[in-house]
């Protein structure tokens, strides 16, 4: 389907040419035709491909079947697919599911079986099935994945596998695409205390052979959990039995689904660590002293790695022994980032873009190396850094590729030849390699001197920085003790030749018995062709053409001639000669003397074939032992291809990207002038307005951002385009929190789309979207609001970045607005974290008011700066412009009524509204403003002064904090009401005798 696609997008761009008359693009209906013939025809090729195969299976067969499927466990996650060697099937729910989601419908399916014991069942061709397993194992996280062989009645399962561990799918999953990242299994312990609990963690990645633990103390929301489980990107979750079966299990499903990670069950008796120590030993590379030192230093997570070694079965296979790493994972390690901040960002890819640059991950992907680059930019959108120095060395070496064109062009050549390493390196380990994988090694291992020439021509101000990065290890790493004496001996042992034939096999002078057997098979061959010269001779025939000597499996060498011939020869044959067989292709023949040569050439064949094996494996075992260079060598060349596509970004784009300055996260400021979010100006036709962000400590460290609708109050959060006078796309969902995007990028080491920038380093991101602004979280409610900005006020700090869009208006106006003020004020008061608050709320802008109130004031509160959306309103006819230019100040109406004539409302609703809007117009944002402030000229009925307003925030948050601390979960329906009605009556008694209070009841 995909290539259906490409193809009509290819038809339209060919069938289109530009008018003669005025020069714009029209219909070219000759090129259209052709186009769609050959659509038409790839559609047919597709349909033939992905057509039905029958199931065809004799009454004795289908009954041995039913007796066998009867015997499998049930397990409503797997997918069984069952080999029939040109096609594949599957049985019972299986069966529908995979005609409904794959078929869309379900008259693919058949009934095997009669009666009672007939079963639903569905064919798949192998197409099919590729496809099937991509979706199930890459896409999603609900089901597992089992392919059996056998027939009749006796069936064994052959492959296996899941979200977090593909196993022996791989090669059918990225046969013919990349493996862009590398899934991680996770394994989980919670130990449950009254205020939250702690957690031990641990995982393995397979394909890198990497184990870790963590232990942490964590909220009722698994706040911490859930940056844990993003960062390493787990896309399985085992847990013991007892979890899950517990109270506390909703709140950590709803953590693992917004994770995207499937859960495992696993029993509670799998969490253990004994015998830990030594089964670790076995597995990791090194002294087993540092083994019991990690351990020791947790509580909960060696139960949680005993049970993933379990699970993985590492120990089973003796190709993992001495080949792991063990290392600790700190979750303070890197920029904490929750799902939500991940879809808001737009980090990821989704099947939903319409092109790779709507996510920051695709528009950052220009790697060369064949998947390692894309594996390693992955980790590291996950895993931002939080330390100066590694952010200033990448930035460093981002700086000399953006600098040095030529330079920056050479590698990128020679990483386009450069293999995957890291899967070649897991089968060689594996010990299912061939020669093809030892070849692709050599070959990447031969550009490295390439790579190095090139890096050693550079002579800028980061020439040391390469020299310690890059050259060294390269040096070291191709000496003759290391890689030099790798290629040697691939270029002694394998046929190099031959490659270009396609053929990869031990050179025959690499080893005397292998060269004695070459020398006797070549020399029998020429016996061979002596005596097919001698009987075509004798026969009186033309040689080769009349006269043929063949080889097949039944007879061995014959020769042949057609029937025509035969009649000419047919008393030679008789007397000299053994017919062996006639067909309608010729008669078949041979004598004593072929047969004697035939049988003896097969001999030697079979016995060069073994000795060919022989040397192979022992060929594939010495190139394992470089296994721990090449290690080093992958790794160094990911990160050159990452930081290269970095520079490539930044070079390359019409508006270049700057380097912005780094700071601390307890000093300085974020400053982001003539800043730009990036996937949205990647996109085809859009114009671009940029804008400054200046947040800064004590004046706007909280910024407030109002203004008109549609292009009004989160244009300072998302930056969105300008279309032509036409309205936003839905690019501008993509481009939210563009603030954010850029600190990330700078905290990874890229450049950023601004003309200058400072950042202080932000240790998370907190995002939260509207009910209708991201379509991938569905419909959104007022409680998974509430729950987003519940996780923001328990997990940020003063060092975190804070962005809300929209917050409160899933309710009334009051309790929006009451909930937004008292939300506000302890982020400004409490958490003190640089915030952007987008709203619909004006009355909010009364905090930046009381900001700039007197100084000795005791409700002043510092650091919050309101912004606003420009836009313009023509006295005239009323028409509304937006200017898409952030401006200081509060935005003085919402201008809703003017979006509504935009979108052609009834000229007799539209004056409705307008008188009803003039009505209700007396509530005025200064009404919220401490009574000293200036100029009042408040509409509102119902007016506060200032000590008002400071006791009822007061008792109102005080009535928050008691509702969020009530634990509802461990009470029956009827307590629960007794408990809030009396904290109803509490705050309505003291409401009595406070204005404010009784406007926010």
């Amino acid at each position: 389907m995909r290539r259906c696609l490409a193809i009509a997008r290819k038809i339209l761009e060919s069938s289109t040419r530009p008018c003669y008359n005025c020069g714009c693009y029209v219909l070219d209906e000759i090129g259209l035709n052709t186009g769609l013939i050959s659509l038409v025809k790839m559609g047919e090729d597709l349909e033939e491909q992905n057509k039905l195969p029958e199931l065809k299976l004799d009454a004795k067969q289908a009954q041995g079947f039913l007796s066998f499927f009867k015997t499998l466990p049930n397990d409503p996650r797997a997918v069984r697919f069952f080999d029939r060697r040109d096609y594949y099937t599957a049985h019972g729910e299986n069966a529908t599911f995979i005609a409904k989601t794959y078929y869309h419908t379900t008259t693919a399916v058949r009934q095997l079986g009669s009666g009672p014991d007939a079963i639903s069942s569905v064919s798949v061709s192998k197409n099919v099935f590729e496809t099937v397993a991509r979706d199930l194992l890459l896409e999603r996280t609900d089901h597992t994945l089992e392919l059996y062989e056998g027939s009749g009645a006796n069936w064994r399962l052959v492959k296996s596998g899941t979200p977090g561990n593909l196993g022996s799918f791989e090669e059918i999953l990225f046969a013919n695409n990349e493996m862009q990242d590398s899934p991680v299994i996770v394994a989980l312990v919670a130990k449950f205390r009254e205020n939250g609990c702690t957690v031990g963690l641990s995982y393995v990645d397979l394909t890198k052979r990497v184990l870790g633990l963590a232990e942490f103390p964590d909220d009722s929301h698994f706040t911490n959990l859930e940056s844990a489980l993003v960062a390493l990107g787990c896309k399985e979750c085992l847990l013991p039995v007892d979890i899950a079966n517990s109270r506390e299990y909703r709140s950590l499903n709803d953590a693992l689904s917004r994770c995207a990670a499937m859960v495992t069950e696993r029993k509670k008796t799998e969490f253990k660590g004994q015998d830990l120590v030594q089964d670790l030993g076995r597995l990791v590379k090194g002294s087993i002293e540092p083994i019991r030192d990690l351990l020791a230093a947790f509580e909960f997570a060696p139960g949680a790695l005993g049970c993933i070694m379990s699970y993985a079965d590492l120990l089973a296979d003796e190709s993992n022994y001495g080949n792991y790493k063990i290392q600790r994972y700190e979750l303070d390690s890197y920029m904490r980032l929750d799902s939500a901040a991940m879809r808001a960002l737009n980090v990821m890819e989704s099947k939903t873009d319409a092109n790779k640059n709507f996510s920051l991950f695709g528009l950052l992907n220009r790697t060369c190396t064949a998947g390692m680059g894309k594996r390693l930019l992955h980790m590291w959108l996950k895993q931002p850094l939080l330390d100066i120095n590694e952010i200033n060395s990448r930035m460093d070496l981002v700086q000399a590729f953006v600098e040095d064109t030529a330079l920056r062009q050479d590698l990128r050549q020679h990483l386009k030849r450069i293999s995957d390493i890291e899967r070649l390196l897991r089968s060689l380990e594996k010990k299912n390699a061939s020669l093809v994988h030892v070849v692709k090694l050599y070959q990447s291992s031969i550009r490295l001197s390439f790579i190095k020439s090139a890096l050693q021509q550079y002579d800028g101000q980061f020439a040391s920085l390469i020299k310690e990065k890059y050259l060294d290890p390269l040096e070291n790493w191709t000496d003759d003790n290391h890689l030099n004496k790798f290629i040697g001996l691939v270029e002694a042992s394998v046929d190099l030749d031959q490659l270009e034939n396609g053929e990869y096999m031990i050179s025959s002078g690499y080893d005397s018995q292998l060269s004695a057997l070459k020398n006797e098979q070549d020399s029998l061959e020429i016996q061979l062709h002596d005596l097919h010269r001698k009987a075509a001779n004798d026969l009186d025939l033309a040689l080769d053409k009349a006269l043929k000597l063949e080889k097949g499996t039944q007879y061995g060498h014959v020769f042949r001639i057609t029937k025509k011939e035969e009649p000419k020869v047919r008393k030679k044959l008789n007397t000299n000669f053994i017919v062996l067989e006639t067909r309608k292709d010729g008669v078949k023949f041979t004598n004593g003397k072929l047969k004697k040569l035939g049988d003896q050439y097969q001999k030697v064949v079979e016995e060069y074939k073994n000795c060919q094996r022989e040397l192979v494996a022992r060929v594939v075992q010495t190139a394992a032992s470089f296994s721990e260079v090449f290690e080093g060598v992958a790794w160094s060349l990911s990160e050159l291809d990452v930081l290269l596509s970095f520079a490539d970004l930044a070079a390359s784009c019409p508006t270049p990207y700057t380097r912005p300055i780094i700071t601390p996260s307890d000093v300085g400021d974020i400053i982001l002038e003539g800043s730009r979010h990036p996937c949205v100006e990647a996109q085809d036709w859009v114009n671009f307005i940029p804008n400054d962000c200046k947040l800064v400590r004590g004046k706007s460290w909280f910024q407030i951002i109002t203004g008109p609708n549609m292009g009004g109050k989160s244009t300072f959060i998302r930056q969105c385009p300008r279309l032509g006078g036409a309205s936003p796309p839905a690019t501008s969902d993509v481009a939210f929190a563009w603030v954010g995007v850029n600190i990330l990028m700078a905290q990874v080491g890229s450049f950023i789309p601004c003309s200058s920038a400072s950042i202080s380093i932000r240790d998370c991101v907190f995002a939260r979207v509207g009910a209708g602004d991201c379509q991938l979280r569905g419909v959104s409610t007022f409680m998974q609001e509430m729950l987003e900005t519940a996780s923001i006020l328990k997990g940020a700090t003063e060092r975190s970045l804070i962005i809300i869009d929209e917050l409160g208006r899933g309710t009334s106006t009051y309790d929006g607005f009451g909930l937004a003020w008292a939300i506000c004020e302890h982020i400004v008061e409490v958490i003190g974290a640089p915030t952007l608050f987008a709203t619909h709320f004006h009355e909010l802008t009364a905090l930046a008011d009381a900001n700039s109130s007197d100084e000795q004031s005791s409700n002043k509160i510092i650091g919050v700066a309101n912004y606003h959306v420009s836009a313009h309103i023509d006295s005239s006819n009323r028409k509304l412009t937006m200017l898409y230019k952030v401006e200081p100040g509060a935005c003085d109406q919402s201008f809703g009524i003017h979006v509504a004539e935009f979108a052609n409302f009834p000229e007799s609703v539209v004056a409705l509204a307008r008188a009803k809007a003039s009505e209700l117009e007396d509530f005025s944002p200064k009404a919220i403003v401490p009574s000293d402030a200036k100029e009042m000229g408040s509409k509102r009925k119902r007016g506060s002064d200032s000590d008002d307003v400071s006791r009822g925030a007061e008792r109102a948050r005080q009535f928050l904090k008691d509702f969020s601390e009530l634990p509802l979960d461990k009470m029956d329906l009827k307590q629960a009401l007794q408990h809030v009605k009396k904290l109803k009556e509490d705050l309505e008694k003291d409401a009595i005798n406070c204005c404010w209070l009784q406007q926010f009841l």
